[in-house]
């Protein structure tokens, strides 16, 4: 199903803002590899080091460096991009960030939204336009069920909350502006993404990452919060499928969750003990929760069941496998290995593989 999902997307023009972050590389690498004609807009890559310049995502497709609040660079970049397919994936994306930064948090999250959806309402190119948001949009009540699509959006951290607000400009603008249906809305609601590549601050796979690097204990901050971990190929093809039907029929243009099985919803402890387990390494982790420590979500599950109707979706990777390609494209990285083959490797085998 994904390879013929692939083949929609050769020669289509699709704009990806957050290009140069994480998820974007990912993205990006997919969608050259299926022939797609991709423009790129993002400030400049996070981290350092950072997947974007490590595996030379620039030579493959037209990236622009640019801020999603300066409109008219973003609206020039648009307008010569004249894209039929936009994923909106830029964003401040870390909790504990949103806190020491919450007016760049909200400015970035809610006006970066507005943005391109100005350029999108200005123009007659797109027709189809995907917001990623995230699983944290929900009012969390710390219950053990997944929340749905029509639970209450009421984020409580700046992070959360922006991106809920985020997805109210949408529904906005989707209902005023686009309610002739002359372009196809979605967003995208995932859960926690692990995998190859992810060096942010204030994550706990690149944590554990830069310790088998160092050869350092794990700090783990809160061993016991539940989250719904998936490998980052997981949301991006996910993502592409949501696209492509749109695109083809508004009717499939809604609000979706994408996270793993309840059996993938784990705790940061048991992540970290499968890291460990996979590292094949001596190296320990060390509970250190921190007194007076910003507010986090503690339990957090999705409920994907719609997803799985609509389209038929379910996860190919269990957490363990998720886990796992992370190591060996860490072990790549850290060896001076060829990260582009390890990523070409890991998307074919994620292809080829279905729980």
């Amino acid at each position: 199903m994904e390879r013929l999902m692939l083949n929609f997307y050769k020669g289509k023009r699709v704009f990806v803002t957050g290009h140069t972050g994480f998820k974007g590389s990912w993205l990006c690498k997919i969608l050259a590899n299926a022939g797609a004609q991709v423009t790129g807009y993002s400030l400049n890559p996070p981290t350092n080091p950072n997947l974007f310049e490590i595996a030379n995502i620039e030579g493959d497709i037209k990236s622009v460096i640019g801020d999603i609040r300066d409109f008219d660079l973003l609206k020039k970049t648009f307008d010569e991009a004249q894209p039929e397919i936009v994923l909106h994936l830029a964003a401040q994306p870390i909790v504990r960030d949103s806190y020491k930064m919450p007016a760049y948090t909200y400015e970035t999250n809610v006006m970066g939204t507005v943005n391109i959806l100005e350029c999108v309402r200005q123009s007659d190119c797109v027709k189809s336009f995907l917001n990623v948001t995230t699983d944290k949009v929900y009012e969390n009540k710390e219950w053990q069920w997944g929340y749905r699509e029509n639970e209450p959006l009421d984020g409580f951290d700046p992070y959360s909350n922006s991106k809920s607000c985020s997805e109210l400009v949408t529904h906005s603008y989707k209902n005023s502006f686009f309610a002739d249906g002359r372009v196809a809305i979605s967003t995208a609601r995932a859960g926690n993404v692990i995998g190859g590549g992810d060096f942010a601050n204030d994550r706990i796979i690149p944590d554990c990452v830069r310790a088998l690097e160092k050869g350092e204990d794990i700090i783990v901050r809160n061993p016991h919060s539940t989250r719904p971990y998936q490998h980052v190929l997981e949301p991006l093809f996910a993502y592409l499928m949501i696209a492509k039907a749109q695109y083809e029929d508004i009717k499939f243009a809604d609000y979706y969750n994408v996270g793993p099985d309840e059996c993938d919803c784990v705790t940061t402890g048991e992540l970290v003990d499968l890291f460990v387990k996979y590292a094949d390494s001596k190296i320990n982790w060390i509970n250190k929760s921190e007194k007076n420590a910003v507010h986090e979500a503690n339990f957090l599950k999705l409920d994907c069941s719609k997803l799985k109707a609509v389209f038929g979706w379910k996860p190919h990777w269990h957490v363990t496998e998720a886990v796992e390609k992370t190591v060996e494209w860490s072990r790549c990285y850290m060896e001076k290995g060829d990260v582009r083959k390890c990523m070409d490797k890991q998307i074919e085998e994620f292809l080829a593989s279905r729980i």
